[in-house]
């Protein structure tokens, strides 16, 4: 990316629902619940009996969908809908999703979740094999192996498909007479399935998106897992069985909702025991304990709650901040974290200070808000970092694709400390994290993909393996 990252963005969420007389609008509101997952872009394609039609556009899904008549127009009992950051793709309007193609005997609507790592080497077979690409986010590879897949059958091209495409990846796919959820082998992203009080059924990114629906959790797509959902019901089908569970460490760490339930653990749940290992990992006498919000807030209580020092609200957040938008220049990065967050002076004066954070990117963010407490007052401030220091890139969905973008890479935890000014600075241990989270599956990590902490790899990197040895 040529701009400089502020801070770790999810590529985006999906969400799709099959049964229900208004599904559009019960898309738009699982989607309103996913609006953290990505506020690039938006767009819906619906079902009306057979007939897909969709609308999509730049910006948050308010502004996609603020003309009411968008969204009535939709009109039919399934849907799917996508919120969207990019991490393959620039961010013009044919990025973005879902995708829907019509062709000759059919037509089907695509949306993604995550980043293939194999994308650029199957466009370049694809194109010499002559098939046209009108965007250039790597989800239409996809359609273009299911259009060239000779199998018998939609289901049989797509599962052919499947294996042919690397990395991360939660698809969610709408046809004339079933929408479709397919999981990597490695479920690095979250999906889940629910039903609805009348019978219609679900598909989410997180379950959070189920609840504000009104569905009820059934069961979390697998790896390897194809699920069509149809008129007679959904049934469960392979399309590999070589699979293992590397669960993205970062969705419980920043990118869920503290509401969602990933794999049977609850995200609040999770990083308020990470706030508690980190207490009995890195204790430090002070007088109170702060959390960023809002991620961050689970985690600070936790450490509060551990260390026996109070937790108070000495940070606030300014609600009414539309959007998450990366500045141009450093003045102006500064002037939005002032927008964004103001340290309670009547709080924080004279006070020693614990601030609980998520995680370290850049660096620049995490100096400005202890910047934000000392000028309120604060005595000292030390900083906890409820995850590993961030060292390394992901291949797997998120924006953060080079080693230069993240200052733990290149720097001590005492120079980092230094550079954001704190009084003293710790980071959560690896193990603190894993038995935080405590998946305990059995596969490496306990389940959890932690490559961005340590640089294992859950799966080979393909196109990405010379970009990631040379910013080593």
């Amino acid at each position: 990316m040529s701009y400089e990252v502020r801070s770790l963005n999810e590529e985006c969420g999906v969400f799709g629902v099959w049964g229900h007389p208004d599904a559009s609008r019960v898309t738009y509101f699982g989607l309103h619940s996913l609006q953290h997952r990505g506020q690039e872009g938006a767009g819906i394609v619906a079902n009306d009996q057979g007939s897909l039609n969709g609308h999509r556009d730049l910006g948050l899904l308010s502004e996609v969908f603020k003309e009411d008549s968008v969204l009535a127009a939709l009109k039919g009992q399934a849907a799917i809908g996508h919120v969207r950051y990019a991490t393959a793709g620039n961010g013009s309007v044919d990025n973005i999703q879902p995708f829907l193609f019509k062709f000759y005997d059919g037509a089907f609507a695509l949306a993604h979740n995550g980043n293939l790592t194999n994308a650029k080497s199957l466009r370049v077979e694809l194109e010499k094999d002559g098939a046209i690409f009108h965007s250039n986010s790597d989800t239409e590879i996809l359609m273009h192996l299911i259009r060239r897949s000779k199998q018998p059958t939609f289901i049989d091209q797509l599962k052919e498909s499947l294996r042919q495409v690397k990395g991360g990846f939660a698809y969610l796919l709408l046809t004339e007479t079933a929408m479709i959820a397919a999981l990597d082998p490695n479920a690095f992203r979250p999906l889940a399935l629910g039903q609805m009080k009348n019978g219609a059924y679900v598909i989410a990114s997180e379950t959070c998106a189920l609840e504000v629906s009104g569905a009820t959790f059934i069961r979390d797509v697998e790896p390897g897992e194809v699920i069509i959902i149809d008129d007679e019901g959904y049934r469960v089908e392979k399309y590999t069985e070589d699979t293992q569970y590397a669960i993205c460490s970062m969705e419980f760490i920043y990118f869920a909702r503290p509401d969602s339930n990933i794999a049977g653990v609850n995200v609040h749940t999770a990083r308020k025991k990470m706030g508690k290992l980190l207490a009995e990992e890195s204790p430090i006498e002070a007088d109170m304990v702060v959390g960023v919000p809002n991620s961050s807030l689970s985690a600070a209580s936790g450490y509060a709650e551990a260390s026996g020092i109070p937790y108070e609200m000495g940070l606030v957040k300014n609600q009414y901040i539309a959007r998450t938008f990366i500045q141009p220049t450093q003045e102006l990065r500064e002037q939005g974290v002032r927008m964004k967050l103001s340290a309670v002076r009547g709080v924080v004066e004279g006070k020693r200070v614990i601030m609980v954070d998520d995680s370290i990117v850049r660096g620049t963010t995490s100096k400005r808000i202890v910047q934000l407490l000392k000028e309120a007052g604060a005595k000292e401030v030390h900083v906890r970092i409820a995850s590993p220091p961030l060292k390394y890139p992901c291949f797997y969905g998120i924006d953060i694709q080079t080693r230069k973008e993240l200052v733990a890479a290149n720097h001590s935890i005492e120079e980092i400390r230094e550079m954001i000014t704190a009084d003293s600075l710790s980071f959560l241990s690896e193990q603190g994290l894993i038995d935080a989270i405590g998946l305990n599956y059995d596969a490496p990590y306990s389940g959890l993909c932690m490559a961005y902490f340590n640089g294992d790899y859950p799966t080979p990197l393909y196109d990405y393996e010379s970009t990631y040895l040379a910013s080593i």
